[in-house]
C-alpha cells in the first residue's frame, strides 16, 4: 500500500525543516562511530576500574576487548509498580549476554518518580523536569565509554522520553528498550473513576476511596489505563525500539523473561563488532517520529506526548511542530478504545490483538512508513507478529488474527471508532493549546461559557467545596506552565469538574498546565502557550469573560470587545510558594531556562 498523501507530505515537510539540524546530528554520531571503540583506547588503570568487580569470565572477556559489552541503563525502583519488575532484569540480561559470549553491566540508574504518588502535591512540580534529569543521568551512565550497545529499562511518564533523549546523545550506540509489562487487571478504571467522583461530592469516605484505589493498583506492572506510561510503550514498539509484540506482556511470566533475553541478544547483534550495525541515531529518523505520531492518534494516546515527542525528536536533530500533529491527526482514524477512551484496559487491548493487529491495520491503510530501520532489522512489517512460547520454551512468532478479538476495543482501519485521531491543536486569541477529544462526548466538543479564573488548582478545589461553582463555565487555571512552576499535571481537577458536568453544566478547562494521560471526559484545552508567566493572553482573562473552546474547528477564543481586550495588561501571580521545598529550590535554573510547551518544554538546545 502506498503511503497516504498527507502522511507523505508532512514527512517531507519535516525532512526539509530538519535538514540542517539532522545533518549536524548525523555528522556528530558518525564521527563518534568512526573514532572506534573507546574501551580499547582507555588506559590500563581506566579499564581495570571498569571491570574490577566483574565475575572472572566477564573480566577475561572485557580484558581481551574483542567481545561486545552491553550497558544496562535502569530506572528500577520498587516504589513504582511499573518499575518493580526491573529488579530481576539485570541478572536476566547478564545471563543472556554470557550465553552469547558477551558481557553486560549496569552502567547507571536514573531517577523514576511516580506521578500517581505526586498528583496534587508539591513533588509534581518536579515531574516534567525529571525527564531532562533522566536524560542527563543517562549521559553520565554512558560517559565511561566502555560499551558497544545499550538496553534501557523504563516505562513511565517522563522516564522513557528522558531515556530516549539520553540515548540519542550517544546516538552512535545501538539501543533496545525493554518493557516490563502491565499489571494484571483489577478494579475497572470506570469504577475507580466513579468512586473518585463520589468522594469529591462527599458521598464516599476516604477509606472507601483508598480501598477502591488499592483494588485498581494492586500489583507489579504498569497501571492498566491508557495513560502516558502505556502510550510510551506503544511508541517504543511502533517506532522500532521494542521487540515486536512485547509492549503489553505481563511481568513475571515466562514469555516476559524470554522476550527480555531475546532483546539482550538483539542488542548485542547490532553492535559495530558484527555485520548488522544499527545505531539508535539512525533508527529514530523523521519517518520513525511520524510513525509515532500516527500511533498516538490511532490509539487516542496521552496528551503529554505532544510535548515529549518534540523534545525527543529535537535530540536527534528532527524538528517537529504541533502543526505536524494536527495534520497527521486529520487523516488518522481512531482504532482503539482503552480507558479513558473506553471501558477496556491495556490487557484487554493486548488480548484483542494489540500492537501487531494495530500496526498491520495502519500499514495496510498506508498510514505508516514501512521502510524504516528497526532494532528487529526487517522494517516495520516484521512487527506484525505476536510472540509466544514454543514447546521447548523458546520464542515463536505468529501472525495476528485477521479480525479483532473484540471490536468494542480494537478495530480495523476500514471500520474505525471515528475517522480522525483523538488529539487536536487549538489556536486563537488565547494562544495555542492541545485538546484530547477521543474520550469527550461529541456534544461537548464545543463549549462556550463564562470564565472562572484561578491561579492554582487548590483555589478551584476550594471554590468547588464551598459550593461556588454552579452553571456553565470555562475553568481557567493559569500560572501552571513550565516557567511558572514546572508545568504540573492537574489531574485532581478532573473529579470536581466531572461532578459539575454530570450535574448538567457545560464545563471546559483551559490551562497552561498539563493533565494526566488518563484524563478524558471533560473537554480541556491544555499546554496553553505562551504561558501566563510570560505574559501570554491567558493572563489577560477575567472572571465572566466569554470563552469559546471549539475542538472541531481548532479554535480557542475569548469573546470580548477587541478594543477592551487590546487595552488590558497581563495579571501576575505570587509564585514564591513554588520556589522552594520538596527540592524545588534545586530546579530554579530549569524554570529559568525551560523552553515553551510547543517546543518540547526542554532545557536543552536542539541537537
Amino acid at each position: 500500500m502506498p503511503i497516504n498523501a498527507r502522511i507523505a507530505e508532512v514527512t517531507a515537510r519535516i525532512v526539509r525543516r530538519s535538514q540542517d539540524g539532522r545533518r549536524r546530528y548525523l555528522d556528530r554520531i558518525d564521527a563518534a562511530a568512526a573514532a572506534g571503540r573507546r574501551r580499547g583506547a582507555l588506559g590500563c588503570a581506566n579499564q581495570a576500574h571498569a571491570f574490577a568487580a566483574c565475575a572472572p569470565t566477564d573480566k577475561q572477556r572485557l580484558q581481551g576487548g574483542q567481545t561486545p559489552n552491553l550497558a544496562i541503563v535502569t530506572a528500577y525502583n520498587d516504589m513504582l509498580s511499573a518499575h518493580q519488575p526491573y529488579e530481576r532484569f539485570p541478572a536476566l540480561i547478564r545471563a543472556a549476554a554470557r550465553e552469547a559470549g558477551a558481557t553486560a553491566q549496569v552502567a547507571g540508574g536514573v531517577p523514576a518518580m511516580c506521578d500517581g504518588v505526586t498528583q496534587g502535591e508539591a513533588g509534581m512540580e518536579l515531574s516534567l523536569f525529571s525527564r531532562d534529569v533522566i536524560a542527563l543521568a543517562t549521559a553520565v551512565a554512558l560517559s565511561h565509554q566502555t560499551f558497544d550497545a545499550a538496553v534501557y529499562l523504563g516505562v513511565c511518564d517522563k522516564i522513557v522520553p528522558g531515556l530516549v533523549i539520553g540515548a540519542l546523545s550517544f546516538g552512535h550506540l545501538p539501543a533496545v528498550f525493554i518493557p516490563a509489562g502491565p499489571m494484571t487487571s483489577g478494579l475497572s478504571n470506570d469504577q475507580k473513576s466513579k468512586v473518585r467522583q463520589l468522594h469529591a461530592e462527599g458521598k464516599a469516605t476516604r477509606a472507601e476511596l483508598l480501598a477502591a484505589e488499592m483494588q485498581a493498583y494492586h500489583g507489579p506492572g504498569t497501571c492498566t489505563f491508557y495513560g502516558t506510561a502505556n502510550t510510551n510503550q506503544m511508541l517504543m514498539e511502533i517506532m522500532g525500539l521494542h521487540l515486536p509484540g512485547s509492549s503489553f506482556v505481563n511481568p513475571g511470566s515466562g514469555l516476559r523473561d524470554a522476550l527480555t533475553a531475546e532483546a539482550t541478544r538483539r542488542a548485542l547483534s547490532l553492535t559495530a563488532l558484527g555485520n548488522h550495525y544499527t545505531p539508535v541515531g539512525r533508527v529514530l529518523d523523521e519517518r520513525a517520529f511520524v510513525n509515532g505520531i500516527v500511533g498516538l492518534h490511532a490509539t487516542g494516546g496521552s496528551t503529554n506526548l505532544t510535548i515529549h515527542l518534540i523534545a525527543m525528536a529535537a535530540a536527534g536533530g528532527v524538528a517537529l511542530t504541533w502543526d505536524d500533529f494536527a495534520d497527521i491527526a486529520a487523516v488518522t482514524p481512531l482504532l482503539a478504545r482503552v480507558y479513558p477512551n473506553g471501558r477496556a484496559d491495556v490487557n484487554h487491548f493486548h488480548a484483542a490483538g494489540g500492537m501487531p493487529f494495530l500496526i498491520r491495520e495502519l500499514l495496510d491503510a498506508g498510514l505508516l512508513h514501512e521502510d524504516v530501520t528497526t532494532v528487529w532489522g526487517q522494517g516495520l512489517r516484521a512487527y506484525v507478529a505476536e510472540p509466544g512460547l514454543g514447546h521447548d520454551g523458546g520464542l515463536v512468532w505468529r501472525s495476528p488474527a485477521a479480525d479483532s478479538g473484540d471490536p468494542a476495543i480494537l478495530r480495523g482501519a476500514t471500520a474505525p471508532f471515528q475517522p480522525t485521531g483523538g488529539l487536536k491543536v487549538l489556536e486563537g486569541d488565547l494562544g495555542r493549546a492541545v485538546i484530547k477529544t477521543s474520550a469527550v462526548a461529541p456534544e461537548r466538543h464545543v463549549i462556550e461559557a463564562p470564565a472562572r479564573v484561578f491561579d492554582s488548582q487548590e483555589a478551584l478545589q476550594a471554590a468547588f467545596k464551598a459550593g461556588e461553582l454552579t452553571g456553565d463555565m470555562v475553568a481557567v487555571v493559569r500560572f501552571q506552565g513550565p516557567r511558572a512552576n514546572g508545568m504540573p499535571e492537574l489531574h485532581k481537577l478532573m473529579p470536581p469538574l466531572g461532578v459539575l458536568q454530570d450535574r448538567g453544566a457545560r464545563v471546559a478547562l483551559v490551562t497552561d498546565g498539563r493533565l494526566s494521560g488518563a484524563s478524558g471526559k471533560v473537554p480541556a484545552a491544555i499546554h496553553v502557550t505562551p504561558e501566563a508567566v510570560d505574559g501570554g493572553p491567558i493572563a489577560l482573562l477575567r472572571d465572566g469573560d466569554m470563552v469559546r473552546v471549539d475542538a472541531p474547528n481548532g479554535r480557542l477564543d475569548v469573546l470580548v470587545d477587541p478594543d477592551e481586550w487590546a487595552g488590558r495588561t497581563p495579571q501576575t501571580a505570587d509564585l514564591a510558594g513554588n520556589s522552594a521545598g520538596v527540592g524545588r529550590e534545586l530546579f530554579a535554573a530549569f524554570r529559568a531556562n525551560v523552553g515553551r510547551a510547543d517546543a518540547g518544554a526542554a532545557i536543552f538546545a536542539p541537537a
